[in-house]
């Protein structure tokens, strides 16, 4: 019962751990700007991850994960007073757990669904969400709210942008660390399970509504985590952070890297995000602007990427890693 990338070859694990120590170091040999966009990507790796634990581990397509993570900078957003600065280590549990208690509430209702139901009740449950913040003035309408400063914690700046990059990264290296241990634990086997059968697993005594619950509302609680960094970092929440273009950039980010290996959840949202400036950056040829339509190539990469590796950037690595060990021996 494995996902799809559970493991990696060694080579492979080499590289990711050469990653870590680029992401380490990167702060004191790139620019202040790179560094900032390199901590999103981060953020973005959380969120992905979190995906990831329904996608391609559980086998749940939610197309309303942003909600959750919109939720969460909300929160922060109403916690930080007009004038000072709000406790980092209150507030973000808060955060993460209003996130929480929005999935358990909502997972609730979507986790008895099967298939396209599954897909359709959650990005209908988003969209409620979505237009509760969009059309209500008292929570910020449609032009957002501003977080005027960033939590305080009594260990560290995170006005200091060097803190607040190694605050997310640990973040990061947490969460991975975190949900990889519990892919190998009983509770992920059973995950796994019913991502594989779930009328077998049912069959087996196992409680599968509880386990999707409970995986859905740790995978919401996770999406606040990212959220709130996102809102801490940029200082402004509006509801787009909440909207279907937010799910669906997280879906193709656990797609581009690789389902089922968190690792791949993070190296798709760094791709995805890199490929997102470079598109979005193409020239003017003649009179079409190539960089106005960034989505059109952006669909287009992602479909090559699902034709011709459909286990992402990460399983071709892999791919390609084993082709190399098996013509050296």
């Amino acid at each position: 019962m494995k996902a799809n990338l559970e493991t990696l070859p060694r080579s492979l694990q080499v590289v990711v751990g050469l990653g870590l120590v680029a992401l380490v170091v990167f702060p004191f040999v790139g620019t202040e700007f790179y560094a900032q966009m390199v901590a999103r990507m981060m953020i973005l790796g959380i969120f992905a991850m979190s995906l990831d634990l329904l996608l391609g581990v559980t086998g749940l397509v939610s197309l309303g994960h942003a909600a959750f993570f919109g939720l969460a900078g909300y929160a922060l957003a109403f916690l930080t007073p007009a004038g000072e600065a709000v406790s980092l280590w209150w507030t973000l549990p808060a955060a993460v757990a209003a996130s929480g208690l929005a999935a358990l509430v909502i997972g609730f209702f979507v986790v008895r669904t099967h298939g396209i139901y599954f897909i359709m009740v959650t990005m209908a449950f988003a969209q409620m969400v979505f237009f509760l913040f969009f059309d209500n003035k008292a929570l910020g309408g449609s032009d957002g709210i501003y977080v005027n400063f960033k939590p305080s914690a009594a260990l560290f700046d995170l006005e200091n942008k060097k803190a607040f990059y190694y605050f997310t990264l640990a973040m990061m290296v947490l969460v991975y660390a975190f949900l990889r241990r519990l892919l190998w634990s009983p509770f992920g086997r059973v995950l796994a399970g019913i991502r594989i059968n779930e009328h077998r697993m049912r069959a087996m005594g196992y409680g599968t509504f509880g386990y999707k619950l409970a995986a859905f509302t740790l995978s919401g609680a996770l999406a606040g985590l990212a959220g709130y960094l996102w809102a801490a970092q940029t200082g402004f929440v509006n509801p787009e952070l909440m909207g279907f273009h937010m799910s669906a950039h997280a879906i193709m980010m656990v797609i581009l890297g690789g389902m089922g290996n968190f690792a791949g959840a993070i190296i798709g949202s760094f791709a995805f995000e890199y490929l997102l400036h470079v598109f979005k950056d193409l020239p003017q040829v003649g009179s079409v602007n190539l960089g106005k339509h960034w989505q059109l190539w952006m669909g287009i990469f992602i479909v090559l990427v699902v034709a011709f590796a459909p286990r992402g950037l990460l399983g071709l690595a892999e791919r390609l890693s084993r082709r190399k060990e098996a013509g050296d021996v």
